[in-house]
């Protein structure tokens, strides 16, 4: 997170997914930080795509769905992309129905547990209680949203651009860090250009 280390990280980036731990001071701040939105309010953009997560321990899945998601006009897509032709079907569709249209959506689910299956470690089973979760942070015209399927809605972290989008999104991992000093479990991936 130093910045002569983010430095190397190629530009643009496009998103970043943050792999934290869930611990109880992060519950415990995640009840606080929503209730002061539903009484405070805050500004999402209607063009910002968020889902809900109704499947247990595919946080990675919609994490990758929202990186992509938001930034489809930066993808491209090969023509007969499952991905696609999902993310189409469900733009106009409420964060609830698109988390419904994923657990019926073959494509998806097959690719999600054979690349679980892939990995040096076995992957937990759907109904396995995991501690680690999975959000993805994009710039959306011109403001930073933190989407999380856990959460009711996108949480607006305030302005941002393309050329700082990264330092502003690592301010906020800063965050979740700083509210547990104590854990190492931290990891960010940055989709960029290649």
């Amino acid at each position: 997170m130093e910045p002569e280390l983010l430095s190397m990280v190629p530009r643009p980036v496009c998103a970043i997914l943050l792999l934290f731990p869930v611990t109880e001071k992060y519950e415990t701040f995640r009840t606080e930080e929503e209730a002061k939105i539903k009484a405070e309010g805050q500004e999402v953009k209607p063009s910002v795509y968020f889902m809900k997560q109704t499947i247990s321990n595919a946080c990675g899945t919609i994490g990758l769905i929202h990186a992509i998601a938001n930034n489809r006009d930066k993808i491209n897509f090969e023509t007969d992309s499952s991905l696609k032709k999902f993310l189409d079907d469900s733009m106009p569709m409420s964060p609830e129905e698109r988390a419904k249209y994923l657990e019926t959506y073959e494509a998806i689910r097959v690719t999600h547990e054979s690349s679980a299956h892939e990995g040096q470690t076995e992957a937990p089973s759907i109904d396995e209680k995991v501690d680690l979760h999975f959000i993805a942070l994009v710039n959306i015209d011109g403001n930073l949203y933190e989407l999380d399927g856990r959460k009711p809605f996108p949480i607006n972290h305030g302005q941002s651009s393309d050329d700082t989008f990264l330092e502003d999104a690592v301010e906020v991992c800063k965050k979740f860090m700083e509210r547990d000093p104590d854990e190492l479990r931290f990891n960010a991936i940055a989709l960029a250009a290649a």
